[in-house]
């Protein structure tokens, strides 16, 4: 039974918020989506880049954020992508804004996520207000 209990708890984590995925086939298309109705309003999306075997050390609080998209890319799927942002560890986290990686918190040798809400927030707010006038 403490087992089981163990296993439940574990896995909430991962069925806790809808989760949007990008492969090697999508993720170029979703960085540089635009909106269809020619807003000028800049798109920033964040991406997470996530392993299957370190997923109790992923960004949890996804629900939190607002006014980004939000895709996780596993890195075992998406070898391509993994070689071109260089990914090294995961959890790697990237904001891209129009289509541009902008900000990026990476892994260490311990495998933690590297960024906290806070953290992720503000440099949210820092991309969206670049360039600005």
């Amino acid at each position: 039974m403490r087992k089981l209990i163990l296993i439940l708890i574990l896995t909430f984590p991962l069925f806790s918020f809808s989760q949007n995925w990008a492969d090697d086939s999508s993720l170029d298309e979703i960085i540089n989506n635009k909106s269809a109705f020619g807003d000028d309003e800049s798109s920033i999306v964040i991406i997470e880049f996530w392993a299957s075997f370190n997923a109790a050390n992923a960004f949890s609080e996804w629900d939190k954020i607002k006014g980004v998209d939000y895709y996780r890319v596993d890195i075992g799927k998406a070898p391509k992508a993994k070689k071109e942002y260089r990914v090294r560890m995961a959890p790697t986290i990237i904001i891209f804004k129009d289509g541009v990686a902008e900000e990026s918190f990476k892994a260490g040798l311990d495998l933690e996520c590297p960024v906290n809400l806070e953290e992720l927030q503000e440099a949210i707010e820092e991309v969206k207000t670049a360039g600005a006038f």
